[in-house]
């Protein structure tokens, strides 16, 4: 791996590469931080596809263009003389170091539940108002109700025990029933209800519901392509086949796809 020398050397010649796009390129020359917004978001969901992947070379990739982004945010920023990189990188440094007393300090905490909690608590002494103050309004839904209830559970508003979340999903899926079988203009507000007792659920059980949702999400892409491709083959039109032909094929794509 490299030394520490090489990594300084390679962000640096990043930085240097900023300057000259910055100053001779006509694009990035263009360029503002509300240009970038939407292109930096999709770099992101680039480097969450390579990491479900995966696939580490793209890992590396993904990373090097956001990093560009940070770095370009920053070099727009110095040129009306509010912030640069150095100025971004030390307020980092100086919230981690504030916010891990266990490490640059003399407190003591038991376990990786104990930091979280210090954290959440840290916050507030810094200002907040609130422990959900930090969670981004713009992030998505099923993101959103996790870091809700993770933060939530920071200050010790949670349940202590598995069951009784569980009791909790099986009494928003009864209610979302009720109104779903009598036509109810709250149906969308029961299954919202449902989906996030059932995020809280997976929380307890360790697992991550964006994670788990994107990999169904690719398992069927992936079996529906199957269906596609095979029937395809055989000289069958796909809007045209019946759904018992179609299920043919779903199941072989279960064992071969």
């Amino acid at each position: 791996m490299n030394s520490m020398q090489d990594k300084l050397k390679a962000f640096e010649r990043l930085l240097i590469i900023m300057d000259e796009l910055r100053e001779q390129c006509p694009w990035d020359m263009k360029q503002t931080m509300d240009s970038l917004r939407h292109l930096t978001i999709e770099e992101v969901y680039e480097l969450t596809d390579a990491i479900m992947d995966k696939d580490m070379e793209e890992v590396k990739k993904e990373l090097g263009d956001i990093m560009l982004h940070m770095v370009f945010y920053a070099r727009i920023a110095s040129e009306t003389q509010q912030f640069d990189i150095a100025d971004s990188l030390n307020s980092i440094c100086d919230k981690i170091i504030d916010r891990h007393p266990h490490i640059y300090g003399d407190v003591d905490v038991a376990d990786e539940e104990e930091v979280k909690q210090n954290w959440e608590k840290l916050k507030l002494k810094e200002g907040k108002k609130s422990v959900l103050q930090g969670v981004p309004k713009s992030l998505p839904s099923l993101v959103k109700a996790v870091r809700v209830q993770d933060k939530a559970r920071g200050v010790g508003f949670d349940w202590d025990h598995e069951d009784q979340v569980w009791e909790k999903v099986q009494e928003e899926l009864q209610e979302f029933k009720a109104e779903a079988d009598a036509g109810s203009d709250k149906v969308e507000e029961e299954f919202g209800d449902l989906m996030f007792s059932l995020i809280n659920f997976a929380r307890f059980k360790g697992i991550n519901p964006d994670d788990a949702l994107e990999r169904t999400n690719k398992k069927f892409i992936k079996r529906f392509q199957f269906l596609e491709v095979e029937s395809a083959k055989d000289g069958k039109v796909l809007g045209e086949m019946t759904l018992e032909e179609m299920d043919g094929y779903w199941e072989r794509a279960k064992t071969e796809a």
